[in-house]
C-alpha cells in the first residue's frame, strides 16, 4: 500500500511575508485548538484566560469521527492520552431493562477515522501542550492567565483587559465559551441565553470501585460501551474514558429539580442525595452505582441554549465554538463543533494572508461553518427530547451520516480554493476543473485495435475525494467516510487513424457517484477525474473528458507492470504491479471480456470562452453510456502485490502539472484492494455522450 503526502502547494493570492498577531480570548478546548490551527500556518498567537490557571475539570467528551480527524492531522493521537474506542452502545429503560444492544465495530468501519472518547482534561492539556511547545511546527502560542478582556475594537483589532492594558492584534477570536462577553462586540448587544428545560449531573467513578463491589461491576464488564438509562423525561448517560479505567456519567433532568430558584448559579456544587432524589425510579443497580459517588466532585450544570445569532464576525473579531453557536450536550458535539471551526479558521487564515484581508477571510470562515455548526445543533436539541411511550421521537441514523461523514479540513481547503479562483478575474481555468483547469478533449477512436490495461483499485478517503468533483451535484452514494477508487492505465496500438500506431492514457475513476439534477432526479456511475494521455490529439474532442497531456511509460513483464506519468523528465505518478499470476487465455482465440469498468461514466465538460478569462463557452455534466464491449481477452493476470505513489513537484518543476499533481499527492490512500493486467485486441463499446441536463 502506498499512502500520498499532504503538500498543496498551489498558488495563492495571499503574499504577506509577515506572520499574523492573533489574540485569542479564552484558551479552553475551543481556543487551544484555534490556537494550534493557527500557530501550525506559522502565526504568533497569544490566548487571554480570564481564570488563574487555564486548566480543565468535568466531563468526558466524544471524539467523533468529524472531530477526531482534524485532531490526527494536527498531529495529535487520542488513544495516547487516553482516550477509548467507542464499540458498542447500549439503551436500557429506566428499570434497568435492555431495549437495545449495538455492536459499532462494523458500523465504525464506514469512517476513515475512529469514534473515541476521552476524558476533557486530557485533551485539554494535550492541545494546551501542542500549542505552547517550543518544539514544533511555528511559533509556539503564549497563555496569559488572570487576564479579563472587557472591551474589544473590532476595527482596529484592539482588546483591552480590565487591568487596563490593551492589545493590538491583526485578528481576535471570542472563544470565551457558553457566557461569551465578545458576543456582543459582534451583535451590538448580549444575546439573551435561555434555560433548555434540563439540567445535569455529572461526575467520574473509578471502574475499580464499581468492579469491586458485585452488584455494579456487571455494569462495567465489558470495555469501550456507551450506556444509556432512559425515562419519560430524564436520563443517565454512562460511558468510559481513561483507556477505560474512569466512568463518565451525565445525568440529565428537568432542571426545576435542581435549579429550583432563580439564584441558583448555573454550575453548582450537586449532592448524592439529590441525585438519588431525582432518579429514584430508575434501576436500583444504578442506583446504587450513584450512591459511590465522592460528594465532592459532584456538579450540576443548567444546559443553557441560545438563538441563532445573524453573524459570528465583525472586522476583525471572530467567534468560535460555545460563543458562536452553544451547544446542549446530548450529542456530546460541543468540543467537537469547536475543534472543526478552529480547523476551518486555519484553513482561511494561511501564511502569508494580509492583514488589509482578514475581514473577508473571517467572512468566509462564517460561510463554510454557518450552516453545518446551526445544523449539528438542532440535531442535539431534537436528541434531547423526551422520549414518549417508551421510545425515541427522532430517527439519529441521518444525524450521524451527516455528523461523522465530514471532515472539515478537506471541506474548507476545497471551498477556499475555490474562493481564491474567484478572487483573481484573470485566473484562466484548464482541466481539469476541480483542479482549477479544464480543456476539451477528442472524441474516442472506436477503430480496431489491441490493447493492454492495468487496474488497480484502492480505498481512500470520500471527504477528499468530494473535494475533487467540479460541483456540489457529484456526491457519493454512500455516507461512508471510506470509498473505492481506481487507477486504470490502457496502451493501445494499430489504431487505424494513427497509421497503425497508438498511444497511452491513464485514468482515476471514483466509483459509487451520483449526479442530482436540478428536478432532484439522480443518474448513477463511476466519476472520472482525471485523464492522462501522451497523445496530444486535438483535432477531436473525447466525450467531454478533460485531458491533461504528459508523458506514459509502460514496462511490461512476464510477472510484472510498470506505469511512470511524467514531464519533461519530472515524475509525479508511479504505478508498480508485481507478482503475477494466472491467465485468461482459452483455446481458439480467447475470451469476450468480462468489462471491469461497466457502469457509465459521469464527466463534467468545460471550455473557457474566448478572451473573456473567467467565463465559460460550456459547462455541465456529461454521461458515457456503457454499451456491451466487443474486446476480447487474450490475457488476464491479477496481482496481491502493488503500489500507487503521487509526488507533487512544484510550479518550477511541473509548470502545467502540479495544479494536478498537488492535489493529488494530497490523496489518502488506505488500502490497494485488487490489481490485475489484461491483454487483448477488440474495441471497447461506448455510446454517445449525452448532456445529463
Amino acid at each position: 500500500m502506498s499512502t500520498n503526502g499532504t503538500n498543496s502547494g498551489r498558488p495563492s493570492t495571499a503574499d504577506c511575508n509577515h506572520p499574523l498577531k492573533v489574540v485569542i480570548v479564552g484558551a479552553g478546548i475551543g481556543g487551544l485548538s484555534a490556537a494550534v490551527a493557527l500557530r501550525g500556518q506559522g502565526h504568533q498567537v497569544e490566548l487571554y484566560e480570564q481564570s488563574a490557571s487555564a486548566s480543565e475539570v468535568g466531563a468526558a467528551v466524544h471524539l467523533a469521527p468529524n472531530a477526531n480527524g482534524v485532531l490526527r492531522r494536527w498531529g495529535l493521537l487520542p488513544e495516547t492520552f487516553g482516550a477509548n474506542d467507542s464499540r458498542a452502545f447500549v439503551e436500557r429503560r429506566q428499570t434497568g431493562e435492555i431495549v437495545s444492544e449495538v455492536d459499532l465495530t462494523i458500523p465504525n468501519k464506514m469512517w476513515q477515522y475512529p469514534w473515541q472518547l476521552v476524558h476533557r482534561a486530557a485533551l485539554h492539556n494535550r492541545l494546551k501542550e501542542t500549542a505552547t511547545k517550543e518544539a514544533g511546527r511555528g511559533i509556539a502560542a503564549r497563555i496569559k492567565t488572570g487576564s479579563k478582556v472587557v472591551e474589544v475594537d473590532t476595527d482596529s483589532g484592539t482588546v483591552i483587559l480590565e487591568n487596563g492594558a490593551s492589545v493590538t492584534a491583526d485578528v481576535v477570536i471570542g472563544a470565551d465559551g457558553v457566557y461569551s462577553r465578545m458576543r456582543k462586540f459582534v451583535y451590538g448587544k448580549t444575546p439573551r441565553l435561555f434555560g433548555s428545560g434540563k439540567a445535569a449531573f455529572r461526575f467520574l467513578l473509578s471502574r475499580t470501585l464499581i468492579r469491586g463491589d458485585p452488584v455494579t461491576a456487571p455494569l462495567v464488564e465489558k470495555d469501550n460501551v456507551i450506556t444509556i438509562w432512559y425515562g419519560a423525561d430524564r436520563r443517565v448517560v454512562m460511558y468510559p474514558c481513561n483507556h477505560n479505567e474512569t466512568l463518565n456519567f451525565v445525568c440529565i433532568h428537568p432542571d426545576n429539580e435542581s435549579h429550583a430558584t432563580q439564584s441558583d448559579a448555573w454550575s453548582k456544587q450537586g449532592s448524592v442525595e439529590q441525585v438519588l432524589k431525582v432518579f429514584r425510579d430508575f434501576d436500583p443497580v444504578l442506583k446504587r452505582l450513584i450512591s459511590k459517588v465522592d460528594e465532592s466532585e459532584l456538579k450540576v450544570w443548567q444546559l443553557l441554549d441560545m438563538e441563532k445569532l445573524p453573524s459570528w464576525t465583525k472586522g476583525r473579531l471572530a467567534l468560535l465554538g460555545d460563543a458562536a453557536h452553544p451547544f446542549t450536550p446530548h450529542q456530546g458535539q460541543g468540543a467537537a463543533q469547536a475543534i472543526e471551526d478552529a480547523a476551518a479558521l486555519g484553513t482561511v487564515l494561511p501564511r502569508g494572508t494580509q492583514p488589509s484581508d482578514i475581514p473577508e477571510r473571517l467572512k468566509l470562515y462564517e460561510k463554510i461553518r454557518y450552516e453545518r455548526a446551526h445544523m449539528i445543533q438542532e440535531y442535539s436539541r431534537q436528541a434531547g427530547r423526551d422520549w414518549v411511550n417508551g421510545k425515541p421521537q427522532i430517527d439519529m441514523s441521518s444525524y450521524t451520516s451527516y455528523n461523522f461523514g465530514h471532515d472539515e479540513i478537506d471541506n474548507s481547503e476545497n471551498i477556499f480554493r475555490r474562493w481564491q479562483w474567484s478572487k483573481n478575474p484573470n485566473y484562466r481555468y484548464k482541466m481539469p476543473l476541480p483542479f482549477g483547469q479544464t480543456a476539451p478533449a477528442p472524441l474516442p477512436d472506436n477503430s480496431r485495435y489491441t490493447f493492454l490495461t492495468a487496474c488497480v483499485d484502492f480505498k481512500a478517503s470520500r471527504t477528499y475525494l468530494e473535494t475533487l468533483f467540479p460541483t456540489d451535484s457529484f456526491k457519493f452514494t454512500s455516507p461512508a467516510t471510506v470509498c473505492t477508487a481506481s487507477i486504470r492505465a490502457t496502451t493501445l496500438t494499430n489504431i487505424s487513424r494513427l497509421g497503425g500506431g497508438g498511444y497511452s492514457r491513464c485514468g482515476l475513476y471514483f466509483h459509487g457517484v451520483e449526479y442530482t439534477r436540478k428536478d432532484e432526479s439522480s443518474i448513477a456511475g463511476t466519476y472520472l477525474a482525471a485523464l492522462f494521455k501522451d497523445l496530444a490529439d486535438t483535432g477531436t474532442d473525447e466525450l467531454g473528458v478533460s485531458k491533461i497531456h504528459c508523458q506514459l511509460d509502460v514496462t511490461r513483464q512476464p510477472e510484472s507492470y510498470r506505469l511512470i506519468a511524467s514531464w519533461r523528465g519530472v515524475q509525479f505518478l508511479h504505478v508498480n504491479i508485481g507478482d503475477l499470476e494466472g491467465s485468461g487465455t482459452k483455446a481458439g482465440g480467447g475470451a469476450i471480456r468480462n468489462n471491469e469498468n461497466s457502469s457509465d461514466i459521469l464527466t463534467h465538460r468545460y471550455i473557457p470562452a474566448v478572451g473573456q478569462p473567467g467565463k465559460a463557452d460550456a459547462d455541465y455534466a456529461c454521461v458515457i453510456r456503457r454499451a456491451k464491449p466487443s474486446e476480447v481477452v487474450d490475457s488476464m493476470q491479477e496481482s496481491v502485490n502493488s503500489t500507487i505513489a503521487f509526488e507533487a513537484g512544484d510550479w518550477g518543476t511541473l509548470p502545467t502539472l502540479h495544479h494536478v499533481a498537488s492535489s493529488l499527492a494530497k490523496m489518502p490512500i488506505y488500502e490497494i484492494v485488487s490489481a490485475r493486467v489484461t491483454e487483448g485486441s477488440g474495441t471497447e463499446e461506448t455510446l454517445a455522450c449525452q448532456r445529463i441536463e
